[in-house]
């Protein structure tokens, strides 16, 4: 890996991080979900999946260890995962905020999945329905500001990496 992959890891790492901080008093609107998806168009899937880890290893140091830090380890790759391949066939800032609807829908189902390994299905099942009214704010926000934010977004990181980051393939 070279030299600016290691800094562009780490600049992306710490927008994602400040990102979701600047918007921590809404409870479940978030732009850590739009920046993972533009980071997975511009950066490649690698990169991304690398910024996953960093950010999530980052979340610990804010909150400390508890069995939600497993749940971003595993959410948030797949999230870069399905980016990458829908990206494959669509482009449409439509398509992606669709899979930033479903993914913010369905993020509290995939944490209870994870809690139940630890507390058992009861305890999973009651963690999810608990909060499906902060999955619908979820889902729904995350569409909203994909639809609203992807384009200008990926423009201007688009530009600076041809720039500043021209040998990036």
């Amino acid at each position: 890996m070279k030299i600016r992959d290691i800094a562009l890891i780490g600049i992306l790492s710490a927008t994602i991080t400040t990102g979701k901080l600047a918007l921590s008093f809404i409870p479940n609107v978030e732009i850590v979900t739009l920046l993972f998806i533009v980071y997975t168009v511009v950066f490649g899937i690698r990169r991304s999946l690398l910024t996953s880890v960093v950010f999530s290893t980052t979340e610990i140091f804010l909150y400390g260890f508890s069995t939600w830090l497993l749940g971003y380890y595993l959410v948030w790759p797949l999230l870069i995962l399905s980016t990458y391949l829908i990206g494959r066939t669509m482009r449409s800032e439509y398509a992606y905020a669709i899979v930033g609807a479903i993914f913010g829908y369905a993020f509290g189902l995939l944490f209870a999945i994870v809690e139940s390994f630890f507390y058992g299905l009861a305890y999973g099942w009651i963690y999810w329905l608990r909060g499906i009214p902060f999955d619908i704010i979820h889902g729904t926000s995350n569409f909203i500001i994909i639809l609203t934010l992807y384009r200008p977004i990926l423009n201007i990181l688009t530009r600076l990496k041809e720039i500043h980051y021209r040998t990036l393939s």
